[in-house]
């Protein structure tokens, strides 16, 4: 049991979608955007038609175990295990992975108080819609009202779902945001990528999107770059061909060249692009996409500035740690992060109920270094988040 000082608030929790989530609240006119279709005895969805495999059971009636992947992210696979080895049997999903009531029931049991709760199957849409800007936006909107009406975006206080804006058209992402604001939303979801449009896809740190995180200062809310399909398999297409990013199908190929590039290229938009200067108090919190990217993405921005300190009008070390908040995968180097961005700027995240996540959150304290302080490990086990979220004082 956790020291009964903290009031634990996990910055990364999941729910399970329905099989009507993006669809329910579709417009007649987009009806078919959004299938479930019948393949050889298995439910998938599709797209405009396209079926995609991205998300093996896409109506997650039998999930994968809870941190069933624990072991594997932390130590590795010595004994070379085929993924089924490793995932173990599977599971049928729990009514606390897809209602806010028996969650709350749960957390109780796992000691957790708090949480930000992101949906799963949300990761699926933007990439597959980008040809298509203004049905990406339907969408999306079709499945912010499904999360408002099943889970609300605040849930007694304790459970704060976070919708998802999407970004091609800035006038209906600001449009998106008032939506979400007039109905509790304290923080929301954006994907770490490059926006698409109708002229191409662009960086989301150009100056056409300051409407947009004028709004989001406005508003005082926080924005999560949370880990979703980002898109990148098109470029690693140029290698191997066209194929659907498969994450849960190894591939050493990917691994090694996807990496963390999203979640850099994303941060680097933002801080070269000059969003977190122009905005020096817009809240970024990364979450899902680990940390140990982070000193070596930083390493190489000290050297880009010093070679060329006239294109920035600030440090940009020093705005990427006044605006950035950074959730760590449980296998991740506490101490180093800590070293480098200090406790403050630090967010506890479980990645629960998924396999590659916690099998129970708060073991999360057992990764933390030695010797921190108890005021510290309140800030990271949910002091920083709450206060991010405006709900809590400084601790």
């Amino acid at each position: 049991m956790h020291d009964s000082k903290i009031r634990v608030f996990d910055a990364d929790n999941h729910m399970y979608e329905t099989r009507d989530a993006l669809t329910r609240h579709l417009p007649d006119s987009h009806k078919g955007a959004v299938r479930y279709v019948e393949v050889d005895g298995r439910t998938k969805i599709a797209f405009r038609g396209v079926i995609s495999d991205m998300i093996p059971n896409p109506t997650f009636e039998v999930v994968a175990r809870p941190g069933a992947q624990e072991e594997y992210f932390r130590i590795g696979n010595p004994e070379g295990k085929s993924p089924r080895e490793i995932m173990g049997r599977p599971i049928r999903s729990l009514p606390a992975f897809q209602e806010p009531g028996p969650r709350l029931a749960l957390m109780d049991t796992q000691g957790i108080d708090r949480t930000l709760m992101f949906p799963t199957l949300a990761s699926l849409v933007e990439d597959r819609l980008r040809d298509d800007p203004e049905l990406t936006h339907v969408v999306i909107h079709a499945l912010n009202e499904w999360l408002h009406e099943e889970w609300s975006f605040n849930h007694e206080d304790r459970i704060f779902t976070v919708p998802i804006i999407t970004l091609p058209i800035v006038e209906k992402a600001i449009e998106e945001l008032e939506w979400l604001v007039e109905r509790g939303a304290r923080a929301v979801l954006i994907r770490p990528a490059p926006v698409p449009g109708f002229r191409g896809s662009r960086s989301f740190g150009f100056e056409e999107f300051d409407p947009f995180w004028q709004a989001v200062v406005d508003a005082d809310i926080l924005v999560t770059l949370h880990a979703s399909d980002s898109g990148y398999a098109r470029y690693q297409t140029d290698w191997t061909g066209p194929r659907e990013y498969l994450p849960f199908r190894p591939d050493p190929f990917r691994a090694m060249t996807l990496g963390k590039r999203a979640i850099e290229d994303s941060m680097a938009a933002l801080v070269c692009h000059g969003v977190l200067t122009r905005f020096p108090t817009l809240r970024i919190a990364s979450i899902e996409n680990g940390a140990d990217w982070v000193p070596l993405f930083l390493e190489h921005l000290e050297e880009v500035h010093r070679r060329m300190p006239q294109e920035f009008d600030e440090d940009p070390i020093e705005a990427f740690r006044r605006n950035v908040h950074v959730n760590p995968f449980h296998e991740d180097d506490f101490a180093r992060l800590i070293g480098i961005l200090g406790v403050d700027r630090i967010l506890f995240g479980s990645d629960y109920p998924h396999a590659e996540g916690l099998a129970e959150p708060l073991s999360y304290l057992d990764r933390l270094p030695a010797g921190l302080s108890q005021p510290e490990i309140d800030k990271i086990m949910g002091g920083n988040i709450a206060q991010l979220l405006r709900l809590d004082a400084p601790v």
